[in-house]
């Protein structure tokens, strides 16, 4: 069967194309100069890992090593550099970033590719708060180097110059479905699905009998929160419940909650940033739970990397985030499509 012919090597759809790749290309020096003036080193991560990352919901692309003497090892494409950097930053690094290509599979849209660029940096011993002020100047820096004086996706404006905005999940639960989100939690964090169940329906917020709590939570978020964030001003989502932080340090005021959050713009989600969790034991039993739902919907799992383990009981504390950087420069340069933004995209047509 002939497969149809990508489109984007056309001269005339790439000419079109070009003044956005351009913009691209300012967007990460600037990035790069911010972080040359910040003291960070750039480090490169090796994309191929023997685990791929434990989180429920992310899926990976699957390869194999094949030895000199015809042995098999399987292997994957890093989901993000996220293990290697914390393995680097137990190794004694205090300041690093990435940039580089990363690969999700099950992942096609107008805001996803199966390989994309993420920004990921760290800051060792430093407070989350600082990695979120990281982020507001990294995207002021986007719109400047393409002298945007608004970020947009679609028909949504937001003004990356604007005070940000900093919510508790809690409170947007609140505002923006009427959900008390903190009562379904109990004193540690364990989730009531009943009790979530109950505040979803109240709200209108259809779910099915075998969601979970994090299901019924994903679709609270992403009918009736996500919509209204970030669209007058960057917005950070702050302080997510700890079920939904497998890889954050609990907040130090209430066990309920985790040091993570995101940032939106023009309700697009940009950036998911923690306060690191250094407690291998913890991490460990995270990493089990995550897998045994993987197993339950999806009906496979991923390794856990035991070399991360025992780098996490060397590293110091420390505060990290990861950035999608083609979806940031979509937003700078008005783009409507992942593809667009990415000087080679996948030979597919744009879905």
């Amino acid at each position: 069967m002939t497969q149809t012919p990508s489109p984007w090597w056309a001269s005339h759809l790439h000419t079109d194309r070009r003044p956005i790749l351009l913009a691209r290309n300012r967007i990460r020096e600037a990035h790069r100069s911010y972080f040359a003036d910040q003291g960070f080193t750039e480090v490169d991560c090796a994309a191929l890992q023997r685990s791929p990352g434990n989180e429920t919901h992310l899926h990976a692309f699957e390869t194999a090593y094949i030895s000199p003497d015809g042995r098999r090892r399987k292997l994957y494409l890093h989901t993000s550099p996220e293990f290697a950097c914390k393995k680097l930053l137990a190794a004694g690094e205090k300041k690093i970033f990435s940039l580089g290509p990363a690969y999700r599979n099950f992942e096609r849209g107008a805001l996803h590719a199966p390989e994309f660029t993420m920004l990921e940096w760290y800051r060792a011993d430093e407070p989350y708060e600082a990695v979120m002020d990281d982020c507001i100047a990294l995207i002021r820096l986007a719109a400047e180097a393409v002298q945007a004086t608004h970020m947009r996706f679609r028909e949504t404006k937001s003004d990356p110059y604007a005070e940000p905005i900093r919510m508790s999940v809690a409170a947007a639960f609140k505002e923006f479905a009427n959900v008390d989100l903190l009562s379904t939690l109990g004193a540690e964090g364990e989730p009531n699905r009943a009790a979530l169940a109950k505040a979803a329906q109240t709200a209108g917020v259809k779910i099915a009998a075998d969601d979970s709590w994090s299901d019924i939570f994903s679709r609270i978020l992403v009918e009736r929160i996500e919509p209204r964030l970030g669209c007058s001003a960057p917005t950070l989502l702050d302080r997510y419940p700890r079920t939904e932080a497998a890889l954050a340090r609990a907040s130090r005021d209430d066990p309920r909650v985790a040091e993570r959050f995101e940032l939106y713009l023009c309700a697009v989600e940009i950036a998911n940033g923690f306060g690191e969790l250094t407690d291998s034991a913890e991490q460990r039993r995270r990493f089990a739970h995550e897998m045994a739902e993987k197993e339950r919907i999806y009906e496979n799992c991923y390794p856990i990397d035991e070399d991360f383990l025992a780098a996490l009981q060397l590293m110091p504390e420390a505060s990290g985030v990861a950035l999608g950087f083609d979806r940031l420069v979509m937003l700078a340069t008005g783009a409507a499509h992942i593809d667009q933004v990415i000087w080679t995209p996948m030979g597919d047509q744009m879905s």
